[in-house]
């Protein structure tokens, strides 16, 4: 089993910045992928920004230039540190991550989610 615990989330105003943190923990042998997701109500889930072991990235369109994802590979730690916030980035934030795990099986866990709320 991995598990995902991630922290960070709140209520924001326009314009401001928050920080996600995400740790993942268990039988772990390494994680190639780790990075964030959101769902805003009535919308389906869509990848945020991820971060390869080798620290490639990736990130939705609609947050380059403001979120910038980043990984501390031995804590096994992803942050999302999200800046100039809109309204339209509220939304619950999953953590996700993407590995192989002692017993050299797969593993593909998510986290249990962050609210993160921004007020115009």
């Amino acid at each position: 089993q991995v598990q995902l615990v991630e922290s960070g989330g709140g209520l924001v105003q326009a314009g401001g910045s928050l920080r996600l943190s995400c740790a993942a923990s268990g039988s772990i042998s390494r994680i190639n992928v780790m990075g964030w997701y959101r769902q805003a109500p009535g919308k389906q889930r869509e990848l945020v920004a991820s971060m390869t072991s080798r620290g490639t990235t990736n990130y939705l369109d609609s947050v380059k230039d403001r979120f910038i994802v980043t990984r501390d590979n031995a804590k096994n730690t992803v942050y999302l540190q999200m800046n100039s916030l809109k309204a339209e980035d509220t939304a619950v934030y999953y953590c996700n991550a993407a590995g192989l795990r002692r017993d050299l099986r797969d593993f593909y866990s998510w986290g249990q989610g962050t609210q993160v709320t921004v007020s115009s």
